[in-house]
């Protein structure tokens, strides 16, 4: 008798699938009003690769946000007012070629890409009404004039450089980030398990799957325009 699927088993609820109390309850959006603030304390979170810095705002307000390379306590941050290491600026008054992250996907929402440790963007180009701006995968990616951004560099890079050298280890920080692991190929399953799974170490059919598939079969390409090797 097989066991059963995977996401059965994760829909169940059980501890190896739940995340962790109190992982993710800190907000680095940064607040839609012109203030400044200064930089008060520094400090880590299970949810967040990079370090956060806690910012205590000229209206006695405090909050959180993601901390830059080089960024130190008693430094000035300013939103919408004023260029610093870590300030918040429009697209349309940052110079281009500058790092940039945490950028608004949509105006207002505070910060939603470019995020993690080590990561940067900048503006290439503007056209129009829209900022061209280079990701971290190298893609550009158009954005409105109005979203905002972080000026600088999110620190904690080359974190993933330190050897892990145990499973154990690599077992607490997937479990603690809420993420399944190990994953294990499809095709190493038996075939009670996996539509892939079998003795014969490949897919035995198609990777392509209807996105009306059952829950046991939607595995493999979703949905997929196409599949295979692209011709030269």
């Amino acid at each position: 008798m097989g066991k059963k699927l995977r996401q059965q088993r994760r829909g169940k609820g059980s501890n190896v699938y739940k995340k962790l109390p109190n992982t993710f309850n800190i907000s680095v959006n940064y607040p839609n009003t012109e203030k400044s603030g200064e930089v008060v304390g520094l400090f880590n979170t299970v949810g967040h690769t990079p370090p956060i810095m806690s910012i205590t705002y000229d209206d006695f307000s405090k909050g959180e946000l993601l901390a830059p390379e080089g960024i130190r306590i008693g430094d000035k941050i300013h939103i919408m007012k004023d260029y610093s290491l870590g300030s918040v600026k429009r697209l349309s008054e940052i110079p281009e070629g500058i790092p940039i992250y945490n950028i608004e996907r949509n105006r207002g929402d505070g910060g939603k890409l470019v995020r993690a440790a080590g990561n940067f963007a900048f503006i290439t180009a503007r056209l129009g009404n829209k900022a061209l701006v280079k990701m971290p995968s190298k893609k550009s990616v158009s954005f409105d004039m109005n979203c905002r951004a972080q000026l600088g560099v999110v620190a904690g890079g080359g974190f993933l450089e330190q050897p892990i050298l145990k499973a154990g280890k690599n077992h607490y920080i997937k479990h603690s980030l809420n993420r399944t692991w190990p994953v294990n190929r499809g095709v190493k399953m038996n075939p009670v398990d996996h539509p892939f799974g079998g003795k014969q170490h490949h897919k035995g059919k198609s990777s392509m799957t209807s996105r009306n598939a059952p829950p046991g079969r939607k595995v493999g390409h979703i949905a997929a325009r196409r599949i295979g090797r692209k011709k030269r």
